[in-house]
């Protein structure tokens, strides 16, 4: 069972106006009150409900799971590669990471990242497609991908790929015509919600992990959340009243590794709107610098302001209730995404604009390294990071459309900006950030601060079917993005690395001089 401990309790007052009106709530959830966060959230509200059901429905999967992992051992799949974006790809890694399985997460679009997850023996590959929608154009480019690569080493797709979508998605028409094996999730379902969906269990399934002890654990666990201050009352009453914004997360040292990236999406992306939210600090261990007065979660006893402890299933059922508490709280509808659209959208008009050809403002500084894309002019990196960081900003987040494999050195740069800027200071890869906080930056709280980082390809890869390559799809994301922010007025400046390596430790050399 989720056990919370830790000082911040303290502070929960059970007589507040916040804690009397979420403790009212919790039946009303538990019974899929589609009205609980106000008149404009209701339609939404009203087919996007059924998470709440699923450590109980998803045992109906369990048939259908039992067949496709027949099918997959008769073929001698060994090494499984998952393709999705959000919440169809961060519950599977988390489930890999805590239960200690091999499994490959494909979410980006750069292509030394996509070269990465191409595995030597196709022969003996699984790869599961993941998307609700079944048109993100990420996971459609992989689609394309490994659908070619297979049948250049001679093999059918079909034998080789699985399809995890919504019912009557054009993916699902598509691949069920094609012949491809199909598992249909719930589409009253949110992404960010999936956790304990077919997004979630076909993976863990297929990794070997018990999906029925999973479901039964949580099922029991979310029994004791429509009580009187229950455990998700206290935390989210808590985290409404005690974090004006930024909330610190770390699952180092936990039973639940990589927890903190999958609670980041689903608390940025469900709160911030609006003007709104709460906007997850993904920290590397609790010693580390956060910056402000930001109360810090984890996940073991005895470390933070607030321990939450449970097996993953329980903190996936419990943060999906806490969520949707904090959007009663916080007055938004915690179902929707409107700023991720217009992300998609941007990048998409960007895409159709060059014609498969890269077209880029100049920059205002140039060096053997490194170009740097911003309103002022520099003489200098020094000079630029010292002038973007002089103002005082809420929060700074740091968006890196990099390999996480081979540049993970430059995630080092979170720790040090908070250290120098003593700001709240947030990490994300890209494009997958943009399925996370993505919709924080643009419809929380005005008052962030954006450092895109993009580099140069070694090599690229080219989309079968697209007049585009990976790298051209990558930067048209971030430029994308970037325009949705300058659109607001946001403070912007896009550092652009001609050789990785040296760019990377040239910016980390510099922001430690701030």
């Amino acid at each position: 069972m989720i056990k919370i401990s830790g000082p911040l309790l303290q502070k929960y007052d059970s007589e507040s106006f916040l804690a009397i009106d979420l403790n009212s709530i919790t039946e009303k959830l538990a019974k899929k009150d589609p009205t609980l966060w106000g008149q404009a959230a209701t339609a939404e509200a009203a087919i996007r409900l059924n998470w709440i059901d699923l450590p109980n429905s998803s045992i109906s999967l369990l048939p259908q799971l039992e067949k496709l992992n027949k099918w997959s051992s008769n073929l001698g799949h060994q090494k499984i590669i998952l393709c999705g974006m959000g919440g169809s790809s961060l519950a599977p890694e988390v489930f890999g990471k805590s239960y200690k399985k091999a499994i490959t997460v494909l979410d980006s679009t750069d292509p030394e990242q996509v070269a990465y997850a191409l595995p030597d023996d196709l022969k003996s590959c699984l790869v599961i497609i993941g998307s609700k929608s079944g048109s993100t154009i990420e996971t459609a480019s992989h689609t394309a991908l490994f659908e070619n690569e297979f049948r250049n080493a001679g093999l059918n797709p079909i034998n080789h790929i699985v399809i995890i979508t919504d019912p009557n998605s054009p993916l699902d028409q598509n691949a069920r015509l094609s012949g491809y094996q199909v598992v249909n999730a719930d589409p009253n379902v949110g992404g960010r919600f999936s956790a304990l969906s077919a997004f979630g269990l076909v993976p863990a399934y297929l990794m070997g992990i018990d999906i029925q002890k999973i479901l039964n654990d949580a099922a029991e666990s979310a029994k004791l959340f429509i009580k009187n201050d229950s455990s998700v009352v206290k935390v989210a009453t808590l985290l409404l009243q005690e974090a004006t914004q930024a909330i610190a997360f770390t699952d180092a040292n936990s039973n639940v590794p990589g927890l903190s990236d999958w609670i980041e999406q689903l608390i940025a992306e469900s709160t911030g709107k609006d003007g709104v939210g709460r906007i997850p600090v993904v920290i590397e261990s609790s010693e580390a610098e956060i910056s402000g007065a930001i109360p810090l979660i984890t996940f073991t006893e005895g470390e933070g302001d607030l321990s939450v402890s449970g097996s993953l299933s329980e903190q996936f059922i419990f943060w999906e209730w806490v969520t949707a508490l904090l959007g009663r709280g916080l007055k938004v509808d915690p179902f929707n995404q409107p700023n991720v659209t217009e992300a998609k959208e941007r990048t998409s008009a960007l895409l159709e604009k060059w014609n498969g050809q890269i077209k880029v403002p100049n920059s205002v500084y140039e060096d053997d390294d490194l170009l740097i894309y911003a309103e002022d002019i520099f003489s200098s990196l020094d000079e630029a990071l010292a002038k973007f960081f002089l103002p005082k900003f809420g929060y700074v987040a740091v968006m890196a459309y990099l390999n996480r494999e081979s540049d993970f050195e430059i995630s080092k740069i979170r720790e040090l900006i908070a250290d120098k800027t003593k700001t709240a200071t947030t990490f994300g890869w890209g494009p997958r950030f943009l399925h996370s906080t993505g919709q924080f930056h643009k419809g929380g709280q005005p008052n962030g601060a954006f450092l895109q980082i993009t580099g140069e390809n070694s090599k690229d890869l080219h989309i079968p079917g697209k007049n585009f390559s990976f790298h051209t799809l990558l930067m048209a994301q971030a430029l994308g993005d970037g325009d949705a922010l300058t659109s607001r007025n946001f403070p912007l400046m896009r550092i652009h690395f001609k050789k990785r390596d040296s760019g990377i430790k040239r910016i980390l050399e510099a922001v430690k001089k701030l």
